[in-house]
């Protein structure tokens, strides 16, 4: 198990779009278990390769209580949408902001497991909503990009003022 470095704003490494993967490989397999190792011990519900400082189509979530459903998705791609919801959302790599986002209510996914097969899930609820913030994430957009400019600017000042109560090594 290996704990990885989670990036956090204003980091700009965070704004890199991601690149596909061409295959599944022993070293994209580790990735994705320790990027597990890490969303749990954050602890997370969600974690996109971008955030760990590796720019490859790679997600990892569980939305369980019991967090022994890890979900795994390669090169996902959303390709329909319907109706609409409003979540609270936050995120590892702006902690402590909390902030209501509008996203789709229903969507499908299509992706690539571990074993390289493709695959297409429709789900809703927090799952859609998971799904499409990781997105997001490889797309170098964070939550706060779906803000106003106003509510942005104060959540980034809240940020600023979260990092200066922070110990430099607390990452």
């Amino acid at each position: 198990m290996a704990l990885l470095n989670i990036l956090t704003l204003p980091d700009k490494r965070l704004k890199t779009v991601a690149k596909p993967i061409e295959q599944v490989t022993d070293d994209i397999k580790k990735l994705a278990d320790d990027m597990l190792d890490t969303m749990y011990a954050a602890p997370g519900i969600g974690l996109a390769a971008t955030q760990v400082d590796k720019h490859i189509q790679l997600v990892v979530m569980d939305i369980s209580e019991e967090k022994n459903q890890p979900r795994v998705f390669i090169n996902p791609k959303i390709t329909a949408r319907n109706g609409e919801q409003v979540h609270e959302e936050g995120c590892l790599s702006v902690p402590g902001i909390y902030a209501d986002v509008t996203r789709a209510e229903e969507i499908t996914v299509q992706f690539m497991d571990l074993n390289g097969q493709q695959q297409e899930l429709t789900t809703d609820g927090l799952l859609a909503v998971c799904i499409q913030h990781e997105i997001d994430h490889l797309k170098g957009i964070v939550f706060l990009d779906h803000l106003s400019v106003l509510k942005r600017k104060m959540a980034l000042k809240k940020l600023a003022k979260v990092a200066e109560t922070v110990p430099l090594d607390a990452n």
